[in-house]
């Protein structure tokens, strides 16, 4: 028996940027899509998995749906485990780990659960179960339906490969790409960041621009899968087409150590010759050349970095530079304190939802054209 052509695919997503993925996966021609919490669902084969995971910025992790089944109790699991294909989806010389949730079910113990399903992939297909496998098998039990997925991703989607260098409290490449989204951001204007850190803005909105794809560089899990044809995905890989770019992108922070860590992060994702990098404090910024575009922060939020009574003086200052500096372009900023957005006096449009970053909830705040 051959796995299914056609199965649920869902994208995890930042809980607030759901629609946002939404839109993004639409764009790049995914569909139908179906907005859940967590994320995005829609219908395909295994070579929509590997194209999501491949191409699209704003997704955490991308689940395939390989089957379902009813079962009452720890007896009915195991049997039907034990006659689940197996052998359609997984491959008995890769390591494997599997992770229950049980939720208003008959079956609540997830330990015993694991342990069924556990027992099953070691009878039928042998496969080696490890607490550190890399291929993730997540069986959740709700309302006595058992729904099996795959994590295809393997390591969490924001890591592309090319940054080694993070600064004291990163934003994620993915959080990154989905906040851009949300400004507007097409790839045609420039973005200027001028407390860059580790450079996660400029470099992401140059790939952007240059149409390199997010996960060109990387390894996935869906590479060990039975179902995977490594003749096709290189085929996949082959189509990208870059572009020429005609602006740049520019970082700036005050650390001459975080400027070194964007620099080498920029020249790793091959977008070195599009970004600017330069150690000055928020007080020395100036417009930039050439056509106006969008400023992206991600200033300290006083929970984390300092105390938050000294970030007024720095989101006044902020603010009163960009009024002053950058006429024509709008703003992006991302903070988890409305208070410190509001100190910079920026003309902000309704702030969107609040998003889980790092232990904390942040908003993105927007302008329209300064």
């Amino acid at each position: 028996m051959t796995a299914p052509a056609s199965f649920e695919i869902f994208l995890a997503a930042q809980p607030g940027l759901e629609p946002v993925l939404a839109e993004e996966a639409r764009a790049a021609g995914f569909g139908p899509l179906t907005v859940l919490p967590g994320g995005v669902s829609l219908a395909g084969g295994w070579p929509d998995v590997w194209r999501a995971n491949l191409v699209l910025r704003g997704a955490g992790r991308v689940l395939a749906r390989i089957g379902a089944f009813r079962a009452l109790h720890l007896a009915q699991l195991d049997k039907r485990a034990r006659r689940f294909d197996w052998a359609a989806h997984l491959r008995p010389d890769v390591p494997l780990r599997v992770e229950v949730t049980c939720r208003k079910s008959r079956i609540y113990h997830a330990g015993a659960a694991t342990e069924r399903i556990a027992g099953a992939l070691r009878d039928v297909l042998g496969v080696e179960l490890r607490e550190d496998a890399g291929l993730r098998l997540m069986a959740r039990i709700e309302d006595d339906l058992v729904t099996l997925s795959l994590d295809t991703s393997g390591e969490p989607l924001h890591r592309r490969g090319h940054k080694e260098a993070v600064g004291k409290a990163p934003l994620r490449e993915t959080l990154a790409a989905l906040f851009l989204r949300q400004c507007g951001y097409d790839g045609q204007e420039p973005v200027l960041d001028p407390m860059c850190g580790s450079g996660t803005f400029p470099i992401e909105a140059a790939e952007i621009a240059a149409g390199l794809w997010p996960g060109r560089d990387r390894r996935f899990a869906f590479e060990d899968l039975a179902s995977f044809d490594a003749g096709a995905w290189q085929a996949m890989k082959a189509a990208a087409a870059p572009r020429e770019v005609p602006h740049v992108f520019y970082g700036y922070d005050r650390d001459a150590g975080a400027v070194r860590m964007a620099t080498g992060n920029a020249a790793r994702a091959g977008v070195a010759g599009i970004t600017r990098f330069a150690c000055q404090p928020i007080s020395a910024l100036t417009r930039p050349e050439g056509p106006p575009g969008l400023v992206m922060v991600n200033p300290p939020y006083g929970a984390r970095i300092g105390a938050r009574k000294l970030l007024f003086g720095l989101y006044g200052s902020l603010g009163e530079v960009l009024r002053r500096e950058m006429r024509g372009w709008r703003v992006g900023l991302v903070t988890s304190d409305g208070g410190l957005a509001r100190a910079t006096g920026l003309p902000f449009l309704p702030p969107g939802p609040p998003v889980a970053h790092g232990g904390l909830k942040v908003t993105l705040w927007r302008t329209g054209v300064l």
